[in-house]
């Protein structure tokens, strides 16, 4: 019960205005009472997902559960994500708490300027991309990597619910597959998916220089051959043990003074910027948070913490010019 109510309040930060979230509120104590007794009795059904496209940057098709299985999905987050993070490499970034794309573009940065001694020499980045991975994620494999760290039968069956709750386009009539961009507890699920390639590169391949946000991830050398030669060996991998593949399109060896586009920047040697398509989003997201607080839909204070935070993604780059211009446009829209 501790729990469920903790996954509340974690769950309702930033949602205390929507319907949904307030609805759910007016009777929380019965909803959370509810809520424990499905799940101690096995009576607790996932419900339904509403489904909506947003645009960060590229296209991405996400689906919204019920407020009541938010708040569960944060509660199976709070216990478990502990049994798994230790298992995670170092280098992988994704939804982990103290990573993030910064820390992974810092991580990246170090590993180049080591390899090609400060840009001195040659050094080349392997970059990979899986095709449609959180639609991929076949539920029987996901299922076999959690049952070796869960032994608890009661656990594995609400697993089971939530994983079953969703069925991805890679789905067949023999195979259910993906998890939905939505969960908080996607997010755990592929970190536990992906870390079976993680291991995989680390421990069989013996790869040292090696770097994984989600389903982007980037191997560095100062030998262009082997780099390519991984290239089969991480494609049989991926197909054979967790029936994902590589982006055709996606898999590119650069040199590291070509400029390498990573984690929402291109990387050049002395300098980074922010790709084109980031910077439209934010000045697009920023006018739309103006917009938001003209209507009275939001606070000046939440308006300026946008700000705040698309200044602090352009603060790691070179983009002082552009940051000045961000600001201005702001309050612009934010008095028009």
């Amino acid at each position: 019960m501790e729990n469920l109510f903790l996954a509340w309040e974690e769950f309702k930060v930033g949602k205390g205005r929507k319907p949904d979230v307030l609805k759910f509120e007016e009777g929380l104590e019965p909803n959370i009472f509810q809520l424990q007794r499905d799940l101690a009795n096995k009576r607790y059904k996932h419900g339904p997902y509403a489904d909506f496209y947003i645009y960060d940057p590229k296209r991405r098709h996400i689906h919204k559960a019920t407020v009541r299985d938010r708040v569960l999905h944060h509660g199976i987050y709070n216990i478990l994500n502990p049994v798994f993070e230790p298992t995670f490499i170092s280098r992988s970034f994704s939804c982990r708490i103290g990573k993030g794309n910064i820390k992974g573009i810092i991580a990246v940065e170090s590993i180049i300027r080591k390899i090609s001694r400060n840009y001195t020499r040659h050094c080349y980045i392997l970059k990979c991309d899986v095709r449609k991975f959180f639609d991929s994620i076949d539920h029987s494999i996901l299922k076999e990597i959690l049952k070796r760290k869960i032994k608890d039968v009661e656990t594995m069956w609400l697993l089971d619910e939530v994983i079953e709750s969703f069925a991805g386009s890679q789905s067949n009539l023999f195979n259910r597959k993906g998890v939905p961009i939505g969960n908080l507890t996607s997010q755990l699920f592929a970190n536990t998916y992906m870390n079976e390639f993680d291991q995989f590169m680390k421990k069989d391949l013996k790869v040292e220089h090696y770097a994984r946000y989600t389903d982007d991830f980037v191997v560095i050398s100062g030998d262009r051959e082997y780099l390519v030669k991984l290239i089969g060996s991480i494609q049989e991998f991926l197909k054979e043990k967790l029936q994902l593949g590589l982006h055709p399109d996606k898999v590119e060896i650069f040199r590291c003074n070509q400029g390498i586009d990573f984690l929402g920047y291109i990387m050049f040697p002395y300098h980074k910027l922010v790709r084109k398509r980031t910077v439209k989003r934010m000045f697009r997201k920023l006018k739309e948070t103006a917009g938001k607080f003209q209507k009275g839909l939001i606070s000046e204070e939440k308006a300026k913490a946008s700000l705040n935070s698309y200044l602090g993604i352009l603060s790691h780059a070179n983009a002082k010019k552009l940051s000045e211009n961000l600001v201005n446009k702001f309050w612009f829209w934010l008095n028009g």
